[in-house]
């Protein structure tokens, strides 16, 4: 798809084109709605040059196997749309289920009135928050929270921040951004008082990297991927530091790996917790670990 074909193209022309070097309707639908900025089908007159060009530079990326979240530069993530490139990890489904399992926490501590902040507030914290997508959504769907969102990757927390300013309304102000290691990042004086720690850390192990899918293991960022020989050394961090930062009645939710999921209750175990469970992604895999105090 050269210049000045796609120039000359309908925008017809142009989705044909796509989809036949792409062999897929669907990826270059969404390149079409992202490079005309209206949804599919409803372009209409003349095709920019830009566009044309912008169109056939994302086809040429996707097709050096380049995710297409990151060629596009956007995606969705419980009806939010995140930026994400390079420096942060792809939002999951399996995610958005661990913010689900996160929110019905939220919603049983707020029913036994356990939030210690001023007002009433639950206080959240997501630890290796990357593009946002916890933090975001979370403030996003529950007015009574206030966020603080952990990073220890200044990329990541670039575009974190970016997603925070296209977060509308009220949710935007209860979202702080701070960058540190784990529990290392937060102001000393909120030991004691988060309800709910919540986190999607590395969990791939060293030795599990060069099993994953090409299109993951050589695009997305590696130290959001891999957590060490065990797999498991970010979880334990996170739970070892609750004791400290955690509320008498805290909860900490961790996403793992299925295979994890004994680990993961013995761990919570170790570090005094009174009860841990596991619960299933929609795909029916134990995905997210709940340890209450």
């Amino acid at each position: 798809m050269s210049p000045t074909r796609a120039a000359a193209a309908s925008w017809a022309d142009l989705y044909r084109d796509a989809a036949d070097r792409l062999a897929d309707r669907r990826e270059a639908r969404w390149m079409i709605e992202e490079v005309s900025g209206e949804p599919f089908g409803q372009a209409r007159g003349a095709v920019p040059d830009k566009a044309g060009r912008g169109l056939a530079e994302m086809v040429r990326r996707r097709l050096e196997g380049e995710p297409l979240q990151y060629v596009i530069g956007s995606w969705p993530f419980r009806g939010i749309d995140l930026m994400v490139d390079r420096r942060v990890l792809i939002p999951r489904p399996e995610t958005e289920q661990v913010v689900e399992v996160a929110l019905h926490e939220l919603d049983r501590l707020a029913a036994i009135g356990s939030a210690v902040t001023d007002g009433g507030r639950c206080r959240v914290v997501d630890l290796g928050t990357g593009s946002g997508a916890i933090a975001l959504s979370m403030a996003h769907e529950r007015r009574g929270i206030e966020v603080w969102a952990v990073d220890s990757s200044p990329g990541a927390l670039e575009v974190a921040r970016a997603n925070l300013s296209g977060l509308a309304g009220f949710a935007a102000t209860r979202v702080r951004i701070i960058e540190g290691d784990w529990w290392d990042g937060l102001p000393f004086d909120l030991r004691g008082s988060v309800d709910l720690v919540v986190s999607n850390p590395p969990y791939i192990a060293g030795h599990e990297m060069a099993g994953l899918e090409a299109q993951v293991r050589e695009w997305e960022p590696r130290r959001a991927l891999e957590a060490g020989e065990r797999g498991t050394e970010a979880m334990e961090a996170i739970l070892a530091g609750a004791a400290e930062w955690l509320a008498p009645t805290g909860v900490a939710v961790i996403e793992l790996a299925p295979h994890q999921a004994g680990a993961g209750r013995r761990l919570a175990a170790a570090a005094g917790f009174s009860e841990a469970e596991v619960h299933d992604d929609l795909a029916g895999r134990p995905r997210a670990l709940v340890a209450r105090r």
